[in-house]
Order: structure tokens, then C-alpha cells, then sequence
């Protein structure tokens, strides 16, 4: 059944809200996918503070243009969804990259992040990168090496003073 011009500014009105909010957008195919499948990969995507949003290309086309993306949705082959990305730009394709090793049906198809398009191979890169608690962790640890190691430093003489002086008085005894 086609959809009536309102339905079809009303998925438009949608997409642009979705695309004013997000801070990166992933397309995905997910060509022969059921119905249960796409329901756990939406939990995911919500889990991670993402979004899954089904369109026709056309008005996907339609809703980034009027948001001043230049993009053609319909160079993308098969069945094409947006994950919208709202509180981590690396999150929807870190979820979706993981989802689609589990499922084989879900592939990456590219994605745009700060208005800028990237390929799927970039997309998988973002993907492969740590997670920004990772990456906080792994900085203070680096902030933090050069202290710890000081204080090894530092230690390690007066442990070698008490370890020479525990040696005389074991030998006096």
C-alpha cells in the first residue's frame, strides 16, 4: 500500500528531528533479516543511546537535504536503515559492527559523522577504536605512569637501605 503525502511528511518531519539530535549516523542493509532479529538489534542500539529509523530512500534523501547533507541514499544497495548515534559518536557503529559479526545479514554501508561521510572501511575503523571510557582509562593511566614510577624510584632505595641493614643485624646475631 503506498503511503499518503502526510505519512510521507511525517517520516521526513521524523528523520529530520533524528538528524538534528544525532551526533552520527550509520546506514546499514539489512536485507533478509527477521522480524526478531531487527527487535534485538534495536534493544542494542537503545541500550547504547542509539536509534534504528526504517525509510524509503527517497525520503531519506529528502530529510538530509533539508538538513544541508549533500547524500544520495540511493546509491546504497538493498533495504537501508539509519542508526542515529545521539549521546556517542562512535557508539551506533561500534553496536552495529558488533551486531553484524554476530548476524551477517546486518552490513555497514558507510555513515556520516560531523556532516562528513565516511566508507564502510572507515566506518569499521571508527568501530575497531576503544570506547571513550577506554580511552579515558588508558590516558590517566598514561598521566599517572610517570608518578607510579617515581615513587618505585624512590622506594626501591630505601628498600635496598633496610634490606643491607637487615643483612648486618642478621649477621651481629
Amino acid at each position: 500500500m503506498a503511503l499518503t503525502k502526510e505519512q510521507k511528511e511525517d517520516i521526513v518531519s521524523n528523520l529530520e528531528h533524528s538528524i538534528e539530535k544525532q551526533k552520527s549516523i550509520v546506514f546499514v542493509g539489512f536485507d533478509g533479516v527477521d522480524v526478531k532479529e531487527i527487535t534485538q538489534f534495536r534493544e542494542l542500539l537503545k541500550d547504547g543511546g542509539s536509534e534504528m529509523k526504517v525509510a524509503k530512500k527517497s525520503l531519506m534523501k529528502i530529510a538530509l537535504k533539508n538538513k544541508d547533507i549533500e547524500f544520495e541514499p540511493q546509491e546504497l544497495e538493498g533495504e537501508v536503515a539509519m542508526v542515529f548515534g545521539y549521546e556517542d559518536e562512535i557508539a551506533p557503529s561500534k553496536l552495529s559492527y558488533d551486531f553484524s559479526k554476530k548476524n551477517e545479514k546486518i552490513k555497514i554501508l558507510g555513515g556520516f559523522l560531523e556532516n562528513k561521510f565516511y566508507e564502510i572501511n572507515d566506518v569499521i575503523k571508527l568501530a575497531q577504536l576503544p570506547n571513550k571510557e577506554q580511552l579515558l582509562g588508558m590516558l590517566v593511566g598514561t598521566l599517572n605512569a610517570p608518578t607510579t614510577n617515581l615513587v618505585g624510584v624512590l622506594s626501591g632505595n630505601t628498600r635496598k637501605l633496610v634490606y643491607a641493614l637487615s643483612q648486618i643485624r642478621d649477621k651481629k646475631a
